[in-house]
């Protein structure tokens, strides 16, 4: 298991490693930010003072060695739009980002384990194939697209929602539900699939001629063997949700990570940019790690090799 962990963990690494080359030079491809943060008529004297006052009339390898060098001490620079250290900016705006998928990752989990494993015990039933329609449905449709309908019918006709912000509970019920669509559509399938084969074992046709219960044989008997694909598959859409995120708190004005992160793209932060970049992957390499774990405590032979 140790052995197992050590080896994802360094080819993680090698792959925040890659993702942050490629974010640092394809942040400098959005352009001069003096341009932005400059007014129009401003002189070239006082251009090229801003740019060398933060590096960027540096040759790019340069700029790249100078912010590796600083991001191995956590130090990714000053954020031009805040004027504060950039990781602050970040760490600030993650805790919510991270309670929005936390939040609905609970949500979607929950609710794809009842209806796969309720779906999976009467396959081509009424309840079965309704359940299939919408799972189908919910995996399907861009978040972006339920986002804007969610508050055109909600918040618009209805007035029942808010349009964005945040505030009460009340702010979080769209967000939430629409993060919550695909993952729910596409565990709920994998756990159908898995619970019919599981149902379909020896030990379960034991359990049922020794007059087991049907929650009994559900919930206990199959639901454990049945885990190992729906864990793989919560993962990705674990990662998902937190990709999601960036869309729907744009759409809605949430104050996470993921509007920051188009923020800083529009405004040319190159700071918050990269320090956003690398919480958002390390997030998702530790998430990776804790199924790794998991898969450990669901099937003994992980746990041996």
């Amino acid at each position: 298991m140790l052995k197992l962990l050590s080896g994802r963990t360094f080819h993680s690494l090698l792959s925040l490693g890659g993702l942050f080359i490629l974010v640092f030079f394809l942040a400098r491809l959005t352009g001069d930010p003096s341009a932005l943060y400059l007014p129009i008529d401003a002189s070239e004297e006082t251009r090229r003072q801003f740019a060398e006052q933060r590096g960027f009339n540096d040759p790019l390898v340069v700029q790249f060695w100078s912010f590796l060098t600083s991001a191995l001490h956590f130090d990714f620079g000053e954020s031009l739009r805040q004027s504060r250290p950039a990781m602050t900016v970040v760490l600030e705006a993650f805790p919510i980002t991270l309670s929005l998928a936390a939040l609905s990752m609970a949500i979607a989990l929950t609710l794809a384990i009842v209806i796969g494993s309720l779906g999976a015990w009467r396959p081509g039933g009424v309840f079965d194939r309704v359940a299939n329609l919408l799972a189908l449905l919910g995996a399907s449709m861009p978040n972006f697209w339920i986002a804007i309908v969610g508050i055109l019918v909600f918040a618009v006709w209805l007035r029942v929602l808010p349009t964005s912000g945040m505030g009460g509970p009340i702010y979080w019920v769209l967000p939430v539900a629409i993060l919550v669509l695909r993952p729910l559509g596409l565990i709920a399938q994998v756990v159908r699939g898995s619970m019919i084969s599981a149902l379909s074992s020896g030990y379960v046709k034991t359990a049922r001629a020794k007059g087991a219960r049907t929650k009994s044989i559900i919930f206990v008997h199959t639901l454990r063997n049945a885990m190992l694909p729906v864990i793989t598959v919560a993962g990705d859409q674990a990662a998902g949700i937190i990709n999601g995120a960036v869309i729907v708190e744009t759409v809605f004005g949430f104050p996470g990570v993921g509007k920051l992160l188009i923020d800083s793209i529009t405004y040319r932060d190159f700071a918050v940019l990269q320090a956003a970049v690398l919480v958002s992957a390390v997030a998702i390499l530790i998430m990776n790690i804790l199924i790794d774990i998991a898969y450990g405590f669901l099937d003994p032979r992980i746990r041996v090799n």
